[in-house]
Parts: structure tokens; sequence; C-alpha cells
């Protein structure tokens, strides 16, 4: 198991911030969790870190950092 965060360094929508948005974890079963710092709560399990990065990377603009 592996913790990231998710910096954005650039926030195109104006609701989740720049910074530090989200805790993650990967999972060693590739599936991986997410979970919102912003005033939305939310909790989100993707089915890799892939299909996260594709969502949420907003093309580099949002980058994974491994804290493990």
């Amino acid at each position: 198991m592996k913790r990231f965060v998710l910096d954005r360094r650039e926030d195109e929508t104006g609701v989740s911030g720049t910074g530090c948005i989200a805790e993650g974890v990967l999972f060693d079963n590739g599936k991986c969790a997410l979970a919102w710092l912003s005033r939305y709560h939310s909790v989100t399990v993707f089915d890799n870190i892939e299909e996260l990065e594709a969502v949420h990377g907003h093309d580099g603009k949002t980058v994974i950092q491994w804290i493990d």
C-alpha cells in the first residue's frame, strides 16, 4: 500500500483550489481511493492510478506526489 496526495497547480474550475487538494492510497491490488480535502468532502475509488490521473490530472495541472 502506498500513500499519495494530489497537488493541483492550477484550478480550472475554481472548485477544489490549488495545492494539496486530496489524499489517496494505492492498494496492493492496484485499486486506489481518493479523499478530497476541499469543502465538498467525498471519497472516490478508482480501478487503477492511471484512471485517477486521466480524470483529475488536467493535462499536468494536477500531479500525484507519492508519500511512501
